[in-house]
């Protein structure tokens, strides 16, 4: 079985966003439906995964004063 070739996270997402829209119009057959909601999934997934890998990265790059680095966990607007 041929390995998926890997996705860029904007493709992924830019797909995503088709598959939810097709799936919100409600004009797709079951079977249809239930292959694309598939598919949803697991671009979910690698979205979540790269949004993951890039906040560990953050967390790593914080700077501290002067010429030193500290790791400091990364924190989105709203969360404390």
């Amino acid at each position: 079985m041929a390995r998926a070739k890997k996705i860029a996270f904007e493709d992924a997402l830019k797909e995503l966003e088709k598959i939810v829209e097709e799936l919100e119009n409600g004009d797709i057959a079951l079977s249809d439906l239930l292959e694309k909601y598939a598919q949803g999934a697991k671009l979910s997934d690698l979205c979540l995964q790269e949004l993951s890998a890039a906040e560990k990265t953050m967390d790593g790059l914080i700077q501290k004063k002067g010429e030193s680095f500290e790791e400091v966990p990364l924190q989105m607007e709203g969360e404390e």
